[in-house]
């Protein structure tokens, strides 16, 4: 079977990094492997849409706006360059929340494997490459290991554990792939889950035991534990892995998470 990936990228004010991250899939993606990338964005108030927009509908990608973008956030060390593609970068408009505006894409993406992945995380060199070798292998879905853009040695410990392929060491930052008949033989994301629904994701596919891990480093932002704190943060993470594993709804996970993270 000829597989080709269909990107999904929900978006929520991401300015600062959704500039880079198009770019950098364009750099080293394959129009031969990547039918499309979709960025479904949950009401964005700062300049993300324009951003994608201005990478929308070009073949031949010499885009003043687009890298106008992204040099004046700080994005990029590069040069201006041409990046010659026939990749789609598609925008669309979503209902906030990651679940829904994930769903959405899967809905209208061409691709037979879709692809999540969170605007701050970028996949290593051949990622295409990589998803399709494990899926004709017969791995219909998984992720990359992890690496934080920080030196702190706990985030350092906790990337090194993703190459693991246990339970406790998945997350949405590591991306996720997974064919689209069986995301749909799922029901895809549930979309009760405001948070953790990454996570409902996966164990579901542990379950079958359809899960692999990639052992490529994808790159992720630790904005999040810079924001709150690393212990905090990680705290919060576990609490919220237990309370669900002992049976914690939708409802309880995001009331816990809005009386403690914001």
């Amino acid at each position: 079977m000829n597989y080709k990936i269909s990107i999904i990228i929900p978006t929520l004010n991401e300015e600062v990094y959704i500039g880079k991250l198009l770019e950098h899939l364009l750099s080293i993606g394959s129009e031969k492997h990547i039918a499309e990338i979709i960025v479904v964005d949950g009401g964005s108030q700062d300049k993300t849409s324009c951003i994608v927009k201005a990478f929308s509908n070009v073949n031949t990608l010499k885009n003043l706006e687009a890298f106008h973008y992204i040099q004046s956030h700080g994005e990029t060390d590069q040069k201006q360059t041409e990046l010659t593609t026939k990749i789609p970068v598609i925008f669309v408009k979503s209902q906030k929340g990651r679940a829904i505006q994930m769903n959405l894409g899967a809905k209208i993406a061409q691709g037979s494997v879709l692809y999540f992945l969170h605007a701050d995380s970028f996949p290593p060199q051949d990622f295409d490459t990589l998803i399709l070798h494990e899926i004709e292998q017969g791995h219909l879905a998984g992720c990359f290991r992890m690496q934080f853009n920080s030196n702190h040695w706990w985030l350092r410990l906790a990337g090194w554990f993703t190459q693991f392929n246990w339970r406790a060491c998945r997350g949405g930052d590591q991306s996720q792939f997974i064919t689209s008949s069986l995301f749909q033989n799922i029901g895809g994301f549930d979309e009760r889950f405001k948070i953790y629904e990454d996570n409902i994701l996966i164990n579901a596919l542990y379950q079958r035991k359809m899960f692999v891990v990639i052992n490529k480093p994808l790159k992720t932002s630790s904005r999040m534990y810079e924001k709150h704190g690393v212990w905090k943060l990680q705290y919060f993470y576990w609490t919220i892995y237990v309370k669900r594993w002992l049976g914690a709804s939708a409802e309880d996970l995001f009331q816990y998470y809005k009386n403690n993270m914001t």
